[in-house]
């Protein structure tokens, strides 16, 4: 049996994404079928939507931070039950097979992760849809437990924004006694400080923006510093551990490459593109690092979701409705949230045509 859904889909570039209703596929002995409740609002789901990357396919329907409740499982499914609180990330399928799948990193999978959505199913071959929808259907290796005691809506974001910056904080070796300074105070980067502090890090925050000291205190740094001011960062050089930036756009990392100290690694998890005036000098005469980090492998992000529960930790959110997405993009543009935008997805009841 087909489960016929309602969703809002992007069905060009330039048109406003809108009420869209489609069928997921009839559950396969290993899938799970889960009502959803929240789902949060990425960058990627508008650069996707818009066609930023050039590889679009519409109708899409976005969404890959999804919270929900469990309301069917196939017959072969042992991991989750009827009514159980559950999550979906960014995937809903690899090779399983490769080096990076056999090592738990199935976002590195060398035959492509399949995607929550704007992505191919691997079994028939059909559209990926995410989670701006009312129900989905998922493999049970890639559907994820929540702690039910996590405020679902706040707990959405940990699917993508909370592993991005969970993956490189574990894979880094952050603990008590690290140094560690994100770069960025947007939803990536406030999770970034929660994380980093409940690990036991001194954490710091480097913002180009004055003003966001006390905020900054409240989610966990224990310093902040203003990367315009040549002053302050000559203050913290030869510091940092590890440096997380999760700044999206193209911009110059040089200056932060002096406060690591010797052995640190910096590491991008906001800009994919060129670095053509990265400076290799003070890389080679300090041991030091420029690298990269992508999501997090499903054993990880299943680690990250425990921890957040033993912690209490969830996104700093705005909760809308599925009818004001198309104003949400565009706050997303002038950076006008703080720190996640959330989708309420009973608001899909209320949509225009919805019924």
């Amino acid at each position: 049996m087909t489960y016929p859904v309602r969703a809002y889909a992007a069905h060009s570039p330039t048109e406003p994404l809108g009420l869209f209703r489609f069928e997921r596929r009839s559950p396969r002995s290993d899938d799970v079928v889960i009502d959803i409740l929240f789902c949060g609002v990425c960058h990627s789901d508008l650069h996707n939507a818009r066609n930023d990357w050039g590889n679009a396919r519409y109708p899409m329907v976005p969404g890959h931070e999804i919270i929900g409740r469990v309301r069917e499982v196939g017959t072969g499914v042992s991991r989750f039950a009827v009514g159980q609180l559950v999550g979906v990330g960014c995937m809903v399928d690899s090779c399983q097979h490769c080096g990076p799948c056999g090592k738990g990193w199935e976002q590195y999978c060398e035959k492509g992760a399949t995607y929550t959505y704007n992505s191919k199913d691997r079994v028939d071959g059909t559209r990926t849809h995410g989670g701006y929808s009312e129900a989905i259907v998922v493999k049970q290796d890639f559907v994820l437990a929540v702690p039910e005691h996590l405020d679902a809506a706040g707990a959405a974001p940990l699917l993508c924004a909370g592993i991005t910056l969970y993956s490189p904080l574990r894979h880094w070796g952050v603990g008590p006694g690290k140094r560690v300074a994100i770069v960025g105070l947007g939803g990536l980067g406030h999770m970034g400080l929660k994380l980093a502090k409940a690990m036991g890090a001194q954490v710091t925050l480097f913002s180009r923006s004055p003003g966001k000291e006390a905020d900054a205190r409240r989610l966990g740094a224990d310093r902040v510093v203003i990367s315009t001011d040549p002053q302050q960062m000559a203050a913290v050089a030869g510091q940092f551990d590890l440096i997380v930036d999760t700044v999206p756009y193209v911009h110059d990392v040089n200056p932060y490459v002096p406060t690591l100290a010797s052995g640190g690694s910096l590491v991008l998890v906001g800009y994919l593109g060129t670095l053509d005036t990265l400076n290799t000098g003070p890389l080679v005469v300090g041991r030091k690092s420029v690298a990269g980090s992508l999501i997090g492998g499903i054993a990880e992000t299943q680690e990250m979701l425990d921890f957040c529960g033993q912690h209490g930790i969830t996104a700093d959110i705005e909760r809308i409705r599925i009818q004001d997405i198309n104003t949400a993009y565009d706050r997303l543009l002038k950076a006008d949230v703080k720190y996640r935008f959330v989708i309420d997805m009973g608001s899909l009841k209320e949509a225009p045509g919805s019924a």
